[in-house]
């Protein structure tokens, strides 16, 4: 059974693993994205309708779901024939701040928090985000997990990234909108998780019971 949510002790906390996407950027953009726009880009060499060829791509997109391949722009410009990349490029003008993310980052500064970015994102994404957003000049480090060889949802995950990045998992919390993620993390003994309850926008906020939880990050400090 998981244990009962506990409230932010900011005293215990030293180290701040940060999730990007639906954490500090609002996860309406990636939604789009990958839902609309890459689905219709696909489908207009093909004389598809979206409608047609999101019954053909949503089975391949839910059997990479939990693995690397689900966020690699390389997989999926080989799976599907475009330059993920290039689109999401184009594209970036979408990508926008959670409102308050950026100034609860300053928070943490103030407070002397280590602050570590740490996404799933392939890192041609996070450069692409952080081109628009700025995001990397804002913390201390920032880390894809790609360079480790799984997601953060992958318990292979967290004691790989253990051994390049010293800190206390005791002493450390991580905020992200992923369930499954938090719940790799409590198992790999990191001690505090928060849940995002409403990464995208443009969507109600969800009920989680299992995490500490906010709506958005800037509720936290």
């Amino acid at each position: 059974m998981a244990s009962e949510p506990r409230p932010i002790a900011w005293a215990a906390i030293d180290t701040v693993l940060i999730d990007m996407d639906g954490t500090l950027l609002d996860l309406r953009f990636d939604n789009w994205f990958w839902q609309e726009h890459v689905p219709a880009r696909w489908a207009a060499p093909r004389g598809m309708a979206l409608e047609e060829a999101l019954r053909e791509l949503n089975p391949r997109f839910d059997a990479a779901r939990g693995r690397l391949d689900w966020y690699c722009l390389d997989y999926w410009s080989r799976e599907l024939d475009l330059d993920i990349g290039a689109l999401a490029e184009a594209a970036s003008e979408g990508v926008a701040w959670i409102p308050g993310a950026a100034e609860f980052l300053a928070r943490l500064g103030a407070l002397g928090k280590e602050r570590l970015l740490l996404t799933n994102a392939h890192p041609v994404t996070l450069a692409i985000k952080d081109r628009r957003a700025g995001v990397v000049a804002r913390v201390d480090a920032a880390y894809s997990t790609h360079g480790f060889g799984a997601p953060k949802e992958d318990p292979a995950f967290w004691p790989r990234f253990a051994a390049a990045r010293h800190f206390d998992p005791a002493r450390t919390l991580l905020i992200d909108d992923s369930l499954p993620v938090l719940g790799a993390a409590r198992a790999a003994g990191i001690g505090w998780q928060c849940a995002i309850l409403r990464p995208d926008s443009g969507r109600p906020a969800r009920t989680v019971t299992d995490f500490h939880a906010v709506e958005a990050i800037a509720e936290l400090a």
